[in-house]
Order: C-alpha cells, then structure tokens, then sequence
C-alpha cells in the first residue's frame, strides 16, 4: 500500500467553519447546550482536534422536541400546501448543490472519506435523495375503497395518508451527510417534523445543512439538529414520550436499545443496521469484471458500509485467481488523508474504531487465517489500517461471524451451489449480497434463496433514491429510499361515510 500526499488547499468557507465553536439548531435559533458544555470532533487523519461542537443533552432534547411539537401541532409546516414543501426541499437541494465543494471538504474533513468520493457520491446522492423526495411530497395519496360486506347500504370508503408527526432522526458516521438526506427528506415530504442527532464523530456536515434548511425557507421548528453523545442525547430522543417515531441506522446492539427505549410510548421505530454480507462468484463469472467489483464491494468506503461485501466466496476453479487479483488491487491502494488528491483509501473514523478492527485482525491470526496482503495498522499517526484480504478462515470464525466495519474481507472457496446458499444464509444479519456469474437465470434463482433487503447482479453498491434499501433479519425494519420509504413517516386512515 502506498501513502498518498500533498493534501489541498482547504476553501475559505471552510476554514472559518471548522475555526468557530458550532452550535445546534433549536427552533430556528443557534444556541449553546443548556449545560454550556462542548465537545471535539476530530480529524481521522492525524488525531487532532478539528472543531468544538455543542454538547446536547436531556434538557437540549427536550427543548428540540417541544419546538417540533409545537411547529407540528400548531406551526405552518404541516398546513402548507404540498407544492409549497415541495418547493422549499427543491431550493434546499438547490443550495446544497451551490455549496457542493464547501460539503464535499467538510466531509472528508470529518470522516477523512477521500474528497474525490466525497464530490462524485456523497454530495450528488444528497442533493438528489432531496429532489427526488420533493417530487414526492405532492404525490402522497390514499384510496377509495368499494364496500361489499354492508348488504344494500350505500357508502364512501377512502384512506388518507397523513404524517406520523414528530420525528427523532439518529444518524451514523460512515456517510454523515448523506445518511442525513436519507432521514430527512422523506420525513419533509410527508409533512412530519424532525430532531436530528448526528452522530458525535461527524457532526459538521449535519450543522451546516441546517443552516441552509433555515436559508431555504423551512420554517423554524420543523427541522432541529442537536449534536451530542449517543448515551445522552441519543438515547433521551428514543426514549422521549413527545416522539411520535424515531429512525436510527447504526450497530444492530445499538438498535435493540432504540427498541426498548421506544417501548415507553410505542413509538414506531425503523431501523437500519448491520450486515454481513455474502459476496459470490461462480466460475462462469466475467473474471475481470468481477475481480475489480468484489474489491470495490469490501473497500469503498474503507469497509465502512453497513452492506461491505465482507464475505467473499469463490468457486473453487476461479478461487485463486479472484483471491490473487484482489490482494493485487488492495496492495495498490493509495492510502492518505482524505483531502490529499491521491487517497484511494482514507484512515477509520476513530481510535475506538481502529482499535475495533485491529482487535478483529488479532482474533482471525489467533484462529488461524492468513492474510494476502494488509493485515494491520498502517503507520504510527492517524486511524489507518491497510486494507486486507484473509483466507483459511471458516465459518466459526468472528472475522467470518461478526460485523468488522472496516477494510477486512475473508475469502472461502465452494464447489456446491446449496452449501454456498446456506453459508450465505447462516448469519444473523440479511442486508445485501452480491452474485456474480453470466448465467442470468442462475443469477436470479440465487438471488430468489439469498436472504437480503438487497441483492446486486454483476455490480456492487449501486444506490438511487428510487431504489428501497434495508434488511432482513437483524439488518434492521422498514426500507429508505423509493416510495416505500413514505410508510415509515406516514399514518393511514379510513374514514366511512354513508351515501344513502
């Protein structure tokens, strides 16, 4: 693995961003957290500090809630016109997209991701999931429904879509920005209004959003961002009795704690969370097509991606020579801060996260596997580990078992098509997989057994706002994105009348 240098020059804008204390969003004012206190997010790259942000808290939760509340109850949100929300999360989009460069480098700044990614991915994904969700904000619709059980009686049956109401969003670190656009905008569209906590890692890119929320027009109240630690004002969102729903996509541990938090007052909770996700290639696969994407599947992102192609298994004819050219790929990557224009691959987001990978790392050793290339920290400054293939590994294994969240793929060789389909079923989690083979009607009754919210043909890690992404099993409940997305952040009811 090389390392990449020469980082660029940071935009203006963004230099004064990061050099001021940040302050969080409550009903269209920036304030401090009630208790005065601050924390640091920190650059990934080296370690230092990149910025102090507000600390939020029970009291700043409460005080987040209570304006939603009010801007839900009793505010303009709710009772504008369709076209008008829409409109206003068009011009957002509009100003997200003004200040692409300004995003893309607060990002990279804070999650360290390479900056060229964060132009051509995180910053076009969001501004086109907000477009995308405006168009449907004047499209949300119910049904009249004919009545056959009510002997001769005439009557009008209809259902009305209307918002759930009060939202709690919780967001990870691995694409902060995007992953904000995900929550917000179909809850906008619906009509709902929001408590956003980013996570406590990357919080930047959230607080300049909501800047250009207010800029846009939304009106005070309807979108709130209150930055702090999952412990805290994480876990006082989920639990609060005036949240109608809360969203989070995270760990699947943190995910059972958002369901018991929820529990006090029923509140309806989706949720995205981990995987562990089968990557398959059969001999008839296009090789060198398929060689570039499997690597591509495992190190986007730097392995940060809940749906990694983290297990990657081979039949046994191309095993060799799939498992050799994408060690030969990893050994290639440039790795580098994520501002530095050669980056192919940035450092993990923090030390807890990097001690977490290594310690996997440790454990794979321990029990046996080997790595082709990779297999540890790279470098002495900064949460960098190279990105790393292992193979004698087995089904028992934790690196095979368990979620890494980092750069780490483990490669096992198979000769029968049942037994692979059971390997890539025995997990707890059922987010994505890959298939890749020129046999288009193998292709899709594999597709058909695998147990995923997502299942790629050929290609890895192809998102669109159109297309519904979540998971089976403990990959979490509901779907983001696509029109499914509206039933997590809407409420249905029937009304019945008598016409005669």
């Amino acid at each position: 693995m090389a390392t990449a240098t020469q980082a660029v020059t940071l935009d203006q804008n963004v230099a004064r961003y990061v050099a001021k204390p940040r302050k969080m969003l409550i009903n269209g004012q920036w304030v401090d957290a009630a208790s005065g206190k601050t924390f640091p997010t920190y650059n990934p790259a080296t370690g230092d500090v990149l910025a102090q942000v507000a600390e939020g808290d029970r009291e700043d939760i409460n005080r987040a809630v209570d304006a939603a509340r009010a801007a839900f109850d009793q505010g303009p949100w709710r009772k504008l016109s369709h076209s008008e929300r829409s409109r206003m999360m068009w011009k957002l989009a509009d100003l997200v997209e003004k200040h692409a460069e300004e995003f893309a480098q607060l990002e990279s700044l804070d999650n360290s991701k390479p900056l060229t990614i964060a132009r051509v991915a995180d910053v076009p994904g969001t501004v086109d999931m907000f477009r995308y969700m405006a168009g449907w904000a004047t499209k949300i619709e119910g049904n009249t429904i004919p009545l056959s059980a009510q002997g001769n009686g005439k009557f009008l049956a209809y259902t009305l879509r209307e918002p759930v109401g009060v939202v709690g969003q919780i967001i990870p670190w691995n694409f902060p920005l995007l992953m904000a656009a995900w929550k917000l905008a179909p809850a906008l569209a619906a009509g709902c209004c929001v408590v956003l906590k980013p996570a406590e890692q990357t919080p930047l890119t959230a607080l300049l959003l909501g800047e250009l929320i207010q800029e846009a027009g939304i009106p005070d109240g309807v979108v709130n961002v209150v930055p702090g630690y999952g412990e805290t004002a994480g876990a006082a969102l989920a639990a609060h009795p005036k949240v109608d729903k809360v969203a989070f996509t995270g760990s699947t541990e943190v995910g059972k704690l958002i369901v018991q938090a929820a529990a006090g007052n029923l509140k309806k909770v989706s949720l995205e969370l981990g995987g562990k996700s089968p990557n398959l290639v059969f001999d008839d696969a296009d090789i060198e097509r398929t060689i570039p994407g499997a690597a591509m599947a495992i190190f986007f992102n730097h392995g940060q991606c809940c749906c990694a192609g983290s297990r990657l298994y081979v039949e046994s004819k191309q095993f060799d020579k799939v498992v050799d050219g994408v060690s030969q790929i990893a050994s290639k990557i440039k790795i580098g801060s994520g501002l530095e224009p050669a980056t192919d691959m940035g450092p993990l987001v923090s030390q807890e996260q990097l001690n977490r990978v290594c310690g996997y790392l440790e454990s794979g050793f321990a029990e046996g596997a080997k790595a082709t290339v990779g297999g540890k920290r790279h470098g002495e400054r900064g949460y960098f580990v190279e990105p790393t293939v292992l193979v004698n590994t087995n089904e028992r294994m934790k690196v095979v078992r368990e979620e890494i969240f980092g750069p780490v793929v483990t490669a096992t060789p198979f000769k029968d098509i049942d037994d692979l389909v059971a390997k890539a079923n025995d997990t707890e989690y059922g987010l994505a997989a890959g298939v890749w083979t020129r046999d288009i009607a193998k292709a899709h009754r594999v597709a058909s057994m695998l147990k995923a919210g997502t299942v790629w043909i050929n290609c890895y890690n192809v998102f669109d706002a159109a297309l519904p992404f979540g998971g089976y099993k403990q990959s979490g409940w509901g779907r983001e994105m696509g029109h499914e997305v509206l039933e997590l952040y809407t409420e249905v009811k029937a009304v019945c009348l008598p016409i005669s």
